[in-house]
C-alpha cells in the first residue's frame, strides 16, 4: 500500500491544536462548530487502534451532544458501546457496595463502555463531516509565543503560525514545557497491567466490578463483543502481560470467578497525579492529560478531557479564556483527588485500614444519599 502524503500545512491559522487524541478531536470539533479556524496536529502517522480508555460517563455524552444537538454524535457512540448501570465494589466474590447510575437525573443513566479507538472514530467522523482533518505525521518541537501569536515549528522544519496553540499533547506535553507551566504532583509506586480479554466472568457483564484487597486493585469491565478489560495495580508487571500472567492474576485475585479464555491485547504502564500549576501562559493553553493526569480507577480521564476541550473551545468562541482555567482547573483538582483516594483504599496493604475500609463502605453504600452523590461525582454530572 502506497502511503499518503501528509497534508501540507496552511501558513496561518487561528488556533494549533498539539494532539488528535480524543481531547484534541473533541476540541476542533468544538472549534469547527463555531466556525473558528484551527490546524490539528498528530505526531503519529495514524490514529491508534487499542482501546485504552474504556467508559465515555453520562456527563460526556451530555457534552457531545451539545456539541451536536440533533443527537446523532452521542447515538452512534451509543451504539459502538454497551451500557452498564451498576459499579460494584468487590472482596474477592464477596460485594461489599453497590452504586447505581440508573437514578441519575440524566439522559444517560449508566456508564458506556466502549474502546477509545470507537471514541475517536466517531470524534473524526465528525469532524470530518464539518470539514476538519487532523495533520499527520507532524511531531511539534518547538513554539514560540510573542504577543501577537505563536509560531509552532516541526520537527521536519516546517513551521504554522497561530494565534493561540493548546497542548493536547498528553501527560509529556511539548506545549506545557515551552509555556514553563508546573506539573505539580507524583508517581505511583505500583506499575498497572491493562489487558483485554474474552474469559467466562461469573459476576457477568451488567456490572464494573472494583476489586479490592491485600494483593491490590483490580478492576473488571464488560466491553462490547463479549471481552472484558481487566485494569490492576502490581508490584512490577511485564512490559507485555502474557496469557498465564493475566490468568494467575486473576486466579488470585478473584478465585473462581473467572476462566480465561484469550488476550486479546495487554499492556503495562505507570500512573501518576499530577495537575498543572496553570492552564494558560499566554497564548499557549492546556487540556486533557497535558492538563491532568491520575489513576484510572473510576474511569475519569479521558472524560475529563474531552470535557475540557469543550470548555476550551467556548471560551476560544467568547473570549473568555480566564474563565476556562477558572472553570476546569478546580474540576481537575477533585478528580485527581477522588481517584487518588479510591486508588490508596483499594490498594492498602495494612490490615488494619483494610479491615475498616471492609467493614465499613458496606455501611455507608446503604445510606441513598451517599449512593447518589459517588454515583454522580463518577458519571461526572456534578461539573455541569
Amino acid at each position: 500500500m502506497t502511503a499518503t502524503a501528509p497534508l501540507p500545512l496552511p501558513a496561518t491559522t487561528e488556533v494549533a491544536i498539539v494532539g488528535a487524541g480524543p481531547t484534541g478531536l473533541a476540541l476542533a470539533v468544538t472549534l469547527a462548530e463555531a466556525g473558528i479556524g484551527f490546524v490539528l496536529l498528530d505526531r503519529q502517522a495514524e490514529g491508534a487502534n487499542t482501546s485504552r480508555a474504556a467508559v465515555v460517563h453520562a456527563r460526556t455524552l451530555e457534552v457531545l451532544d451539545e456539541l451536536d444537538p440533533s443527537r446523532a454524535l452521542s447515538a452512534e457512540l451509543i451504539g459502538r458501546g454497551l451500557p452498564v448501570s451498576t459499579f460494584r465494589i468487590r472482596d474477592g466474590a464477596r460485594p461489599l457496595a453497590t452504586i447505581g447510575f440508573d437514578g441519575l437525573p440524566t439522559a444517560y443513566p449508566y456508564a458506556l463502555m466502549v474502546p477509545q479507538d470507537q471514541t475517536e472514530a466517531v470524534l473524526l467522523a465528525r469532524l470530518r463531516a464539518l470539514g476538519g482533518e487532523v495533520h499527520r505525521p507532524y511531531e511539534v518541537t518547538a513554539l514560540t509565543q510573542d504577543p501577537d501569536g505563536v509560531t509552532v515549528t516541526t520537527a521536519t522544519g516546517r513551521t504554522l503560525r497561530a494565534r493561540y496553540a493548546v497542548g493536547a499533547d498528553g501527560m509529556r506535553s511539548a506545549v506545557r514545557e515551552a509555556a514553563g507551566i508546573g506539573f505539580t504532583g507524583s508517581a505511583y509506586e505500583e506499575s498497572f497491567v491493562l489487558a483485554d480479554v474474552v474469559m467466562d466472568w461469573a459476576p457477568g457483564p451488567g456490572e464494573v466490578s472494583l476489586g479490592l484487597g491485600a494483593a491490590g486493585l483490580t478492576v473488571v469491565a464488560p466491553l462490547p463483543g463479549g471481552h472484558y478489560r481487566v485494569v490492576a495495580s502490581v508490584a512490577d508487571a511485564p512490559a507485555e502481560p502474557d496469557f498465564a500472567f493475566v490468568r494467575g492474576l486473576l486466579d488470585e485475585r478473584a478465585p473462581g470467578q473467572a476462566t480465561l479464555r484469550e488476550v486479546a491485547w495487554s499492556s503495562r504502564f505507570r500512573i501518576h497525579h499530577r495537575v498543572a500549576d496553570r492552564y494558560r501562559a499566554g497564548r499557549l493553553l492546556l487540556a486533557g492529560d497535558a492538563a491532568h493526569v491520575h489513576s484510572p480507577a473510576g474511569g475519569q480521564g479521558m472524560n475529563t478531557g474531552i470535557q475540557d476541550a469543550y470548555a476550551l473551545g467556548r471560551a476560544l468562541a467568547g473570549g473568555d479564556l480566564d474563565g476556562y482555567e477558572a472553570r476546569r482547573r478546580p474540576v481537575a483538582l477533585r478528580v485527581v483527588a477522588l481517584t487518588d483516594r479510591m486508588t490508596r483504599v483499594a490498594t492498602t496493604r495494612n490490615p488494619v485500614l483494610r479491615t475498616a475500609r471492609d467493614t465499613v463502605l458496606p455501611l455507608a453504600s446503604r445510606i441513598p444519599a451517599l449512593r447518589r452523590r459517588l454515583a454522580s461525582e463518577l458519571a461526572e454530572l456534578n461539573y455541569r
